[in-house]
């Protein structure tokens, strides 16, 4: 089989450096090109600079003359880029593995429909596993909505600007999906002052920042006497990363459709 071409958008930035790393590493794939924005310090160094490697590509900032060249894009960035991106993938039949956190409900249906046209993995979390907690979550919401109140508290470094994080939004909607809720109306994302009693509906979050946390989640199931906490730890970004390619290899046997982690992984059998 021939090496996937792969574009990576944020060359520069912590999660940008860390896909290039994976994807020099793994002989399926072949680095075509590190995008970076007009101002980053890094515009013309090797990709590979940075993590002591040599990719013999170019952080550049052209991606239109780029991305011809790719099969897929890889994009960890911030919606307003991702959705310019979107567009790009789309006019060029680029795949699309997007791990970008923070979009508004229109942009979820942009993205949705740009999947009829080019295949896409769409997920908040790329980490193998976080996604089997999804999927245990599901199968102990099942079990317990009826007794236990459930909260999702989060945790990540200072620099993250989005909250709760896509992720801890993602287990939301496994227990919404498994309890029967509707995560709109059952969401509680603050507590302040006089809240009143708990309803037994709510779900619950709660939000940490600070240092170098590169991203906990645990799901709180509080009972009468006894508690359970499904708990992922993530203390690298190679894991969002590995799961990232994993994803742009599920894409290549893809023509068109959007997809999450879970059906990439086959925890997903519908």
């Amino acid at each position: 089989m021939s090496k996937i071409n792969v574009l990576i958008v944020g060359a520069s930035g912590r999660m940008g450096q860390g896909l290039i790393h994976e994807v020099l590493l793994d002989k399926d794939f072949k680095l075509t090109a590190a995008i970076d924005h007009k101002a980053s310090h890094q515009l013309g160094r090797d990709a590979g600079e940075a993590i002591g490697l040599v990719a013999n590509i170019k952080i550049d900032h052209d991606i239109e003359r780029a991305i011809s060249s790719a099969d897929v894009l890889i994009d960890f960035t911030r919606p307003e880029a991702s959705m310019r991106y979107l567009k790009l993938c789309e006019t060029h039949q680029v795949k699309y593995v997007i791990g970008t956190t923070g979009f508004s409900d229109q942009e979820k249906r942009m993205i949705l429909d740009a999947s009829k046209k080019i295949p896409i993995v769409f997920a908040p979390n790329m980490s193998v596993g976080m996604n089997l907690l999804i999927s245990l979550v599901e199968k102990a919401t099942q079990l317990l909505k009826d007794d236990f109140d459930i909260e999702i508290i989060e945790a990540h470094h200072r620099h993250k600007i989005d909250a709760p994080s896509g992720t801890a939004l993602r287990l939301g909607e496994a227990v919404a999906k498994a309890s029967g809720r509707d995560l709109k109306k059952d969401a509680q994302y603050e507590r302040f002052g006089n809240t009143g009693e708990r309803k037994q509906t709510t779900i619950g979050f709660s939000t940490i920042r600070g240092g170098d946390i590169v991203g906990d989640h645990t799901v709180l199931y509080a009972g009468t006497g006894e508690r359970i906490e499904l708990t992922h730890k993530a203390s690298s970004r190679a894991t969002f990363a590995k799961g990232a390619l994993r994803a742009a290899k599920f894409l290549m046997h893809q023509k068109t459709g959007l997809f999450d982690m879970q059906k990439v992984l086959g925890l997903d059998v519908s």
